[in-house]
């Protein structure tokens, strides 16, 4: 699993796992999710904190909800959701359903956030139609 994820991985993965153990032990119907800004993000800021204890029948879109909530976001501001870094899930899907599929090792959910500019666009369509060719 690749994790961009830097303060979490660097912690021991049995320390990880053991916190997981009993979080899940306290709270059997709570999933433990890690949630980090992607590297390149430069729009988005810096949640306040990372970890996140989230019922297992609220949807991606719900869990989306709650993080555009948490960081202020207006409704025309773009918020991608990439679990390990790299897949980006229905929004239909249960966090249960991500969680059984993608679950890190140490027990953790984890979950990066970028924006639409991190994936090459500057949201500007009249510059994006300006630079198109036209093959003849």
């Amino acid at each position: 699993m690749f994790v961009v994820e830097r303060g979490f991985t660097t912690v021991n993965k049995k320390v990880r796992k053991e916190e997981v153990l009993a979080i899940r032990n306290r709270f059997p119907t709570k999933i433990p999710v890690i949630v980090q800004r992607f590297y390149k993000e430069t729009h988005l800021p810096q949640l306040d904190k990372s970890k996140f204890l989230v019922p297992q029948e609220i949807t991606m879109s719900q869990f989306q909800t709650i993080i555009r909530n948490k960081m202020r976001m207006n409704q025309n501001q773009s918020l991608y959701l990439l679990v390990n870094n790299r897949t980006m899930m229905s929004l239909s899907t249960s966090m249960s359903e991500v969680y059984s599929e993608h679950a890190g090792t140490d027990g953790f959910l984890y979950i990066t956030y970028a924006s639409q500019e991190v994936f090459g666009s500057d949201g500007n369509t009249a510059s994006t139609k300006q630079n198109r060719i036209k093959i003849k």
